[in-house]
């Protein structure tokens, strides 16, 4: 894990909230009104962000539109991300693609066999893997769709990474407009880090999570939920960060 998705998961809800709780819990009989107050918001939250219906407001805030029917008539190339690696998959060896990364493998492969456009895979060795995640994008994209990407970039381990390599790689190629994949959650900064890099960017994203029309079942709380705003607020923060970076 690296050291930004570590102190994301110390200052971003569940974390966040619950050290909150805890200190309240510490000023209870020096400070007893404000840390009644402060617990009380603090579990508040904690369920409301793990209810459904706010999970999803604040992921549509970033969830742009899906790829139009002649979105790739443009793209010269489909960049796709990678979301991570599963270590726990002992039936594949040890490791393999997460759920993330499979989604946009899996959308990848299908606008690559609508369009014949060539892909170019990026993602690094998160910290003591075997593999890079490119690696095993690549191996699921030939073993399971038939499709051998372009091009493997293996060192990349951020966004602003992905997006630095992949124009070392194909800018010198004549390739400026690309289409890229990415959940769609993540897409506003992935499109902000390859415009930066100089890219045209035909945003393809995919595994959307609020789109759903509403029903009552969406106040229950519940784990997903919780893991939806953690991801969304994730995501909000690493925006400003960007743009505190001018990037």
């Amino acid at each position: 894990m690296s050291l930004s998705y570590l102190l994301s998961g110390l200052v971003l809800p569940p974390t966040s909230l619950v050290l909150l709780t805890l200190l309240g819990l510490l000023l209870l009989k020096s400070r007893p009104r404000f840390a009644i107050g402060l617990m009380a918001f603090s579990q508040l939250a904690l369920l409301a962000l793990s209810m459904p219906v706010v999970a999803g407001a604040i992921a549509r805030t970033l969830e742009p539109p899906p790829l139009a029917a002649d979105g790739l008539d443009r793209a010269q190339a489909i960049v796709i991300l990678a979301g991570g690696l599963n270590r726990s998959a002992i039936e594949w060896g040890g490791e393999s693609v997460s759920d993330f990364t499979l989604q946009r493998v899996r959308y990848g492969a299908h606008l690559a066999r609508s369009s014949g456009l060539p892909i170019y895979v990026t993602g690094g060795v998160p910290g003591d893997a075997r593999h890079s995640e490119a690696q095993l994008m690549a191996g699921v994209l030939l073993r399971d769709y038939g499709i051998r990407p372009k091009w493997i970039d293996q060192s990349a381990p951020t966004t602003r990474g992905n997006a630095l390599m992949a124009a070392k790689d194909l800018k010198p190629l004549g390739i400026q407009r690309v289409a890229l994949v990415t959940t769609a959650i993540h897409m506003p900064r992935s499109k902000r880090a390859f415009e930066a890099a100089g890219f045209t960017v035909i945003p393809a994203p995919t595994d959307y999570v609020a789109q759903r029309p509403f029903t009552p079942g969406q106040l229950a709380p519940g784990a997903g939920a919780l893991v939806v705003s953690h991801l969304s607020l994730r995501e909000w923060i690493a925006r400003g960060w960007y743009r505190l970076l001018g990037s």
